[in-house]
């Protein structure tokens, strides 16, 4: 049964200036937008901001997830297992993406074109935002995925071999190689995968970081969204 949209909980940076673009930045399994928020403030010792594009971090209702035992989290959909090597949940990232393209429609309504936002996440968000970008908003000015990992038979990949909008968003994607949660190598065959079925990818590695953001990645995130969304 298909859920109708939610209505999301966000956290807002606003732009300092006038308003010309927009940043949709998802949190990983278990963390709220606000968390994130706070999260990258303390990695950057201040905001992500600028002057023109509002950064725009969503949060996941909690639901029953089944890596934890079905209990409660934050999280954008349910996954069989933290693994490259299950099927997907397609039913809850399906009905997430109806969600989420709510947040869009509000962005295209206060005046920004999709050519002009970037979506991205932290690991499952990165996942989602593929979801959310490959299928559904193929013609946004970008994707970011910081530590993510796809499923070896995800339609996302069907759905960029498919894709009738030429060219596709760009994709970053940024992974450390130490993490013990998603394998660097995870990130690195989604990057080899997505590449193959078409997209145009850049992978960037960080040595000994673990799941988590460093200074360094959000510096680089940070200077990609501007080249991206610029004046």
């Amino acid at each position: 049964m298909k859920m109708a949209a939610v209505k999301l909980q966000k956290s807002v940076v606003s732009q300092a200036g006038k308003h010309t673009a927009s940043v949709i930045f998802l949190h990983g399994s278990g963390d709220t937008g606000p968390g994130l928020r706070r999260w990258v403030y303390d990695v950057l010792e201040q905001n992500l901001a600028f002057e023109h594009i509002r950064v725009i971090y969503p949060t996941a209702p909690a639901r029953p997830y089944t890596p934890m035992r079905g209990a409660q989290s934050n999280v954008w959909f349910d996954r069989h297992k933290i693994s490259q090597d299950c099927p997907e949940h397609l039913e809850s990232t399906d009905s997430m993406c109806d969600h989420l393209s709510a947040i869009v429609q509000e962005e295209i309504r206060a005046g920004i074109p999709k050519h002009r936002m970037v979506i991205g996440g932290f690991s499952m968000g990165g996942a989602m935002a593929l979801h959310l970008v490959c299928r559904h908003h193929q013609d946004v000015a970008g994707i970011f995925a910081l530590s993510s990992f796809l499923n070896k038979d995800s339609v996302v990949y069907k759905a960029v071999e498919n894709a009738s909008q030429q060219p596709l968003p760009e994709l970053l994607q940024c992974h450390g190689t130490a993490d013990e949660l998603v394998f660097h190598s995870w990130g690195e065959e989604t990057n080899s995968l997505l590449k193959k079925a078409g997209l145009n990818t850049s992978f960037h590695s960080f040595p000994d970081l673990n799941h988590q953001l460093c200074r360094q990645e959000l510096e680089l995130l940070r200077s990609w969204i501007l080249k991206k969304l610029s004046l």
